[in-house]
């Protein structure tokens, strides 16, 4: 009964939560020996997190969830790639030679994402009234200011880094894909107007889209790892 963009939504925090349980299974404490613990991936743990008989047919879903989480934040690069390619923008890391090889290597990332054929189409998202649809975005944005207000719960400080960073990255992808027309019109050697990003937000976008690639790599390795069990 939800309509698209809420499905979508709930869509995206499930892809969320997938990646996270991934990196769980695939660095877990095997064994805790004295002064050098065991960490590596834990087939039985990923089962009992995915198997679609243990979870009731929700494994598949959780993972589908994940691939379209990866295909939002893979979307996103491709489209703010003209806010990065202006001569204006650049990469400050306080030294120079630096600058420039950090925003060639970013250039080289959006230009393997424009050669990715994209399976998703923001443009049915938020396409009715105008009023509904501010209101819908401002909904989601206090979404995911509570989902991060409750990430200052979690107890391990490196949990809550990355899930804070994770979030942000994801709320980042979201405002890039709703700005289009606003990235398409920046101008070439000017200071951005009508669209920014924050040093913050540039650093979540990219590493939660390097977690969501280590999560599908990772997912690669438990099929493997079944296989090698059956």
């Amino acid at each position: 009964g939800l309509c698209l963009e809420k499905r979508g939504f709930y869509k995206l925090i499930s892809g969320l939560h997938a990646s996270i349980n991934l990196h769980l299974c695939a660095n877990y404490l095997l064994e805790e020996t004295w002064g050098k613990p065991r960490w590596g991936p834990n087939v039985k743990e990923f089962t009992r997190r995915f198997d679609p008989i243990e979870t009731k047919g929700e494994g598949p879903r959780r993972l589908k969830n994940l691939y379209f989480l990866y295909l939002i934040e893979l979307r996103a690069l491709s489209k703010v790639a003209p806010y990065f390619e202006r001569s204006v923008v650049d990469l400050y890391t306080g030294n120079g030679h630096e600058d420039a090889e950090s925003k060639t290597l970013l250039l080289d990332i959006f230009k393997d994402t424009k050669s990715f054929h994209m399976h998703f189409d923001e443009k049915s998202m938020f396409a009715g009234d105008k009023k509904g649809a501010k209101s819908l975005k401002e909904e989601f944005r206090l979404h995911f200011k509570n989902i991060s207000r409750i990430m200052d719960c979690v107890g391990c400080d490196k949990c809550r880094l990355w899930g804070k960073l994770q979030t942000q990255g994801l709320g980042t992808a979201l405002k890039i894909l709703f700005s289009e027309k606003e990235i398409q019109s920046l101008p070439e050697n000017s200071p951005s107007k009508g669209f920014q990003l924050t040093r913050q937000e540039i650093v979540a976008l990219v590493n939660a889209f390097g977690r969501l690639s280590t999560s599908i790599r990772e997912l690669q390795n438990f099929k493997i790892l079944l296989q090698q069990t059956r």
